[in-house]
């Protein structure tokens, strides 16, 4: 990532050590509730990462994680191919794969609709966008996992909106419990039914209609 980074703005942090605490440990503190969770009454062994961008949190995920499968999701053309050279180089492939492709679109593809189990996305929206961006990729029992910072008491409240109207659901916030990330969570929000087809909108009518 620092190789590319002089190319490619994939990160602010240029230091390793702070890359290490701030990125890569801060990926990981999803391990224990990948690893827990159930869908249907079996293990969840798959997930989708939106927005990649640097790799975080999925490569990190992917690699300590047995999942059977992956997909790295990132629209911007450079990024993805950084990903598809960082999983080759970390030999996740062919159990992750990089989709250079926007999420709108892959939740019109019946690959992927409705499909995942877990999807996870890091330092990139609001709530309530993340919520109708994952939920029609997300099976029915599947779970969002959005890391965050700061004040989120709107960003919940428009969530809730917007799963309520998504197949319902619950949202919970957990504090990272690691030195060097005071004040960041992961909040699971879970989905319980079906997403009508009409979701995800397009980014012009979520302009216009927030949440």
């Amino acid at each position: 990532m620092l190789a590319w980074n002089s190319a490619i703005n994939l990160t602010s942090i240029r230091d390793p050590a702070s890359i290490a605490i701030r990125h890569v440990v801060d990926s990981l503190a999803a391990v224990p509730l990948l690893l827990a969770r159930r869908v249907d009454g079996s293990k969840a062994d798959a997930f989708l990462d939106l927005g990649s961008g640097g790799g975080f949190p999925g490569v990190p995920l992917a690699a300590v994680i047995p999942v059977t499968r992956a997909a790295l999701v990132e629209s911007v053309g450079k990024k993805a191919a950084f990903l598809a050279t960082a999983v080759a180089a970390t030999g996740l492939a062919p159990r992750v794969t990089v989709s250079g492709t926007r999420s709108e679109d892959l939740a019109r593809d019946p690959d992927h609709r409705e499909r995942w189990p877990v999807v996870t996305v890091r330092a990139v929206g609001s709530l309530d966008e993340l919520v109708e961006l994952a939920f029609p990729l997300l099976v029915p029992g599947g779970m969002l996992i959005a890391w965050k910072g700061g004040d989120i008491v709107d960003e919940t409240a428009a969530a809730l909106r917007a799963v309520a109207d998504m197949g319902g659901g619950r949202i919970e916030a957990i504090p990272v419990r690691a030195g060097g990330l005071e004040g960041h969570r992961l909040v699971v929000i879970t989905k319980r039914g079906r997403t009508a087809d009409g979701y995800p909108r397009d980014p012009a009518a979520r302009r216009r209609r927030p949440w």
